[in-house]
């Protein structure tokens, strides 16, 4: 129910591969065996027959009879012990800490420190965040973690949008790897053609519907030519064209930045469709972006300057 209430873009990510996962998905064991880490809570007896979970640091030390505690990672932790109340000497932490992906999911709790250091009603304005985006593989990773912990927590989804982005590949299709380096350095391509490049590359590729791309310096370059380019052209004309009208008549062009053609205004229709379509234009953008529809954008920016 709570995958329902946010929005996926594309849709079929929710829709299809998260509500699948979800249905079937199995028992998550979030406790490793590892030497770093957040420690998982637990001080329980010999025969894990008392079992004590710490909820703060207060607790902690109220139980454990430790003045100071400043550090929770296990080496200030792991020697810290409490008295059974059932006779069964004292209570050790368990040796597991949590899997990193209990972290991540809770990241909208723990970069405020919520509840301890922040009100509910000042959580509330944070919660659910108004957007979030990652690649498609963390439909088993971060969007079921935060999804899990925000479900258990407060019953509802953690996120009111989610974009949900494609693999970027190495222009023959496998996966980039930094061993055998099979892909242009990145600050190389942004000093060659510009980062503007680079996101409008991104932006209209197969990758903001959730499909892979595989990259390729030769893309950027065409983006330039096809994109960048043209539009460059189209401003030098309009500046050229500026330049001759203050010559001719003698003054300086200003904008007018509330100018608003009333409709038959205009003599002629040239001017009324250009107005028309450029308004067209503005409100289309405004949604398509509204909406994350990315992938929607340049095509219509192009049309525009045909």
């Amino acid at each position: 129910m709570n995958n329902k209430k946010s929005t996926w873009v594309p849709k079929f990510a929710q829709e299809a591969r998260f509500h699948n996962w979800l249905k079937d998905a199995k028992d998550w064991c979030f406790s490793r065996s590892r030497s770093w880490g957040n420690p998982i809570p637990l001080w329980v007896s010999d025969d894990y027959e008392e079992v004590i979970c710490i909820g703060s640091v207060e607790e902690l030390k109220k139980l454990t009879g430790a003045k100071d505690i400043t550090d929770l990672h296990r080496e200030s932790i792991d020697d810290l012990t409490i008295p059974s109340q059932k006779g069964k000497g004292v209570l050790k932490r368990i040796p597991e800490v949590f899997d990193c992906w209990f972290e991540s999911g809770a990241m909208p709790y723990g970069q405020i420190h919520w509840p301890f250091e922040v009100s509910e009603e000042k959580f509330q304005k944070i919660f659910p965040a108004d957007f979030i985006g990652e690649g498609l593989d963390q439909t088993r990773g971060w969007f079921y973690t935060l999804l899990v912990l925000s479900t258990a927590l407060r019953n509802d989804t953690p996120y009111k949008n989610l974009i949900v982005n494609g693999m970027v590949l190495a222009e023959n299709g496998k996966k980039m790897s930094k061993r055998l380096k099979n892909y242009p350095p990145p600050m190389d391509v942004c000093n060659e053609f510009g980062a503007d490049a680079i996101r409008l590359y991104l932006t209209n590729s197969p990758l903001v519907r959730a499909e892979p791309l595989n990259f390729s310096k030769s893309g950027v370059k065409m983006v330039v030519r096809n994109v960048f380019l043209p539009w460059y052209n189209v401003y030098r004309f309009l500046i050229q064209n500026l330049i001759r009208w203050e010559l001719k008549l003698g003054k300086k062009f200003i904008w007018n930045e509330n100018f608003k053609a009333d409709k038959g205004a205009l003599d002629n229709h040239m001017d009324n469709w250009i107005i028309a379509a450029n308004q067209n234009l503005l409100k289309t953008v405004e949604y398509e972006m509204d909406h994350y529809m990315l992938y929607k954008v340049v095509p219509k920016l192009l049309k525009f300057l045909e």
